[in-house]
């Protein structure tokens, strides 16, 4: 049988589907999703220098990330 993966936008939907799988005597696994602490710090680093303005465009990226190799 083919398993599907569900991500819910916020609580309310998740509260919902749970409801709904259990309504219909579906089994399912909750898992909590959590991202390694060296990737959250990134993300926090890239979000606070995007707020600072800190930004550069698509070209500028590939000629400083991959074109200078």
């Amino acid at each position: 049988m083919e398993a599907i993966m569900i991500h819910p936008e916020n609580a309310e939907q998740l509260k919902t589907v749970k409801s709904v799988l259990k309504a219909l005597k579906v089994p399912f696994e909750p898992q909590s999703s959590t991202l390694p602490d060296h990737v959250k710090s990134s993300i926090d680093r890239g979000m606070k220098q995007a707020a600072q303005g800190k930004t550069i465009g698509l070209e500028e990226f590939k000629e400083k990330h991959f074109l200078k190799r």
